[in-house]
């Protein structure tokens, strides 16, 4: 869903939510899924959207955040996800300013938890990232994968459901054109859903 549709159309009801196995967030602030128009514009009261997929994961969904500048905290934090729901049932503590980490000489990110099903037989050497959104691993989640000191690759659980941070972009400019077209990058975005969705072990 395009992100200018989301205040209108992302889902206010549980029951069109679970048609989905999995749901990704991908550079769409909180305020675009809590203020609906209805509420914005016509002061009407309308679902915390937020809350709802907090109860959609619970009851066994996935859930997966990519990072951008619109994405966990954001630049100059204005993606406002932390003391939401959403931060609730990630893996990742969410900062409240800009978690903007920019690296345009690049840097790749590191394997650390190699017998993970979504990095088994992954390749140990990546192609360099350009920036990632700075996240806190919480302490019972499990880091997949790091950029230097910080969590790169975050997995969870939320009551029935799993969870997960990826902390940089799935697309420029974060990811520049040697990982999306890395010959593993199909594959390691099929092993993220397959693992959200429960068909991956």
């Amino acid at each position: 869903m395009p992100n200018h549709l989301v205040p209108a159309g992302f889902p206010s009801e549980m029951r069109t939510l679970q048609r989905y196995s999995a749901v990704i967030f991908s550079d769409v602030g909180a305020n675009s899924l809590l203020l609906h128009p209805a509420s914005f514009a016509q002061s009407r009261r309308t679902p915390n959207r937020l809350d709802l997929l907090a109860e959609y994961v619970a009851a066994g969904g996935g859930f997966l955040m990519i990072g951008g500048y619109m994405s966990f905290a954001g630049i100059d934090g204005r993606a406002r996800y932390a003391g939401t729901a959403v931060e609730q049932i990630l893996p990742v503590q969410i900062a409240t300013a800009d978690d903007r980490v920019e690296l345009p000489q690049g840097r790749a990110p590191e394997i650390t938890a190699s017998d993970h099903p979504v990095m088994r037989d992954m390749p140990r050497s990546w192609p360099a990232f350009l920036g990632y959104n700075r996240v806190t691993a919480k302490h019972d989640a499990e880091i997949l994968m790091r950029c230097g000191d910080d969590p790169f690759l975050v997995a969870g659980t939320w009551g029935s459901g799993r969870t997960m941070a990826f902390a940089s972009d799935c697309g420029p400019h974060w990811a520049p054109p040697p990982f999306l077209e890395w010959e593993y990058h199909n594959r390691f975005w099929a092993r993220i859903l397959n693992w959200l969705c429960r068909a991956g072990g």
